[in-house]
């Protein structure tokens, strides 16, 4: 579906137009191959070089083809098919500011909702803002993974199948996060070399600082894909643990019974036995086995294995 906004340095709201105009924003979301047609008639522009735009994987990269700016991103997203980060594309022609996502985008949702004082007209600090907001999504998703992580640190007593599949799901997007952010510093270093875009003084401040808040997010998902693996490590410990303690307790109460039962079956034999003949050999019998029973509980109980 494709929606062309406009807005002028007066307009407090992006106004949604029928025809595209020059310094027009124009969106395109839950792309098909349509839609790509479209676009790329309108900017002349190769279908086959923005067909990488309706890929779902696409890895984070800027290119030049004539005078058109491809800038490949991800941002992260809600689960769909395994995925956790979606492709989001920009083109900057000469007349418009395009992007596109190959699915539904709450970014640009909250991008517009928050009434930025830019215009699609100006390009680069246009440009700056969307990928400024990308890289906050990632680093707000990264900080609400590490807040679960911290609630299961400190619940380590009660691990249960649950606690593993959870850190198995936030360690999955972490890497999904982390394997997104990597090209994106590498897209951010390209534009803030001025190869791909004019940059002016306070352009070039503003993705330094964006460049610098990329790598920030980088490194607080490195650090809680270390936390999620030792605290994985520790998970895998007290599951032995546990197991072991259990083995114990069964030998222990395996050993415990086995004493009656091979008693009794010594006494259900038809052959002369001790005290057989005694009118009260059930009731020595009875006591011998309790007396057994009780020391090798007391036994047990020493060792710590019940």
């Amino acid at each position: 579906m494709i929606t062309i906004y406009d807005k002028t340095e007066h307009d407090e709201e992006f106004k949604e137009i029928q025809e595209p105009r020059e310094g027009c924003w124009i969106h395109v979301e839950d792309a098909t191959t349509n839609d790509i047609n479209q676009i790329s008639k309108l900017i002349d522009l190769e279908y086959t070089d923005m067909y990488d735009c309706l890929d779902r994987y696409e890895i984070p990269r800027v290119e030049r083809i004539d005078e058109h700016v491809l800038i490949f991103t991800r941002h992260p997203i809600e689960v769909e098919g395994g995925l956790y980060t979606t492709t989001f594309t920009i083109i900057l022609t000469k007349d418009y500011f395009i992007t596109i996502c190959p699915q539904k985008s709450q970014l640009v949702e909250n991008f517009i909702s928050q009434k930025p004082k830019l215009t699609p007209s100006q390009k680069s600090k246009f440009l700056i803002y969307i990928l400024l907001k990308i890289t906050q999504e990632f680093t707000l998703q990264i900080k609400k993974i590490r807040t679960n992580v911290l609630k299961q640190e400190k619940k380590m007593s009660y691990v249960d199948s649950r606690d593993i599949t959870s850190l198995t799901l936030n360690e999955e997007i972490l890497n999904q996060y982390l394997s997104s952010l990597v090209p994106l510093r590498s897209v951010l270093e390209s534009i803030t070399s001025g190869r791909y875009t004019i940059l002016y003084e306070k352009d070039q401040d503003l993705l330094e600082d964006l460049l610098n808040a990329s790598i920030q997010s980088e490194d607080l998902c490195s650090i809680n894909l270390r936390s999620i693996r030792s605290l994985r490590d520790s998970y895998q410990i007290i599951f032995t643990n546990q197991l072991n303690k259990t083995i114990k307790l069964l030998t222990a109460l395996t050993i415990i019974l086995s004493i009656p039962t091979m008693v009794a079956s010594l006494y259900g034999m038809n052959v002369a036995l001790p005290i057989a003949g005694d009118k009260h050999a059930f009731i020595f019998i009875v006591t011998f086995i309790i007396l057994i029973s009780f020391v090798s509980l007391l036994f047990f109980q020493r060792k710590k294995w019940l």
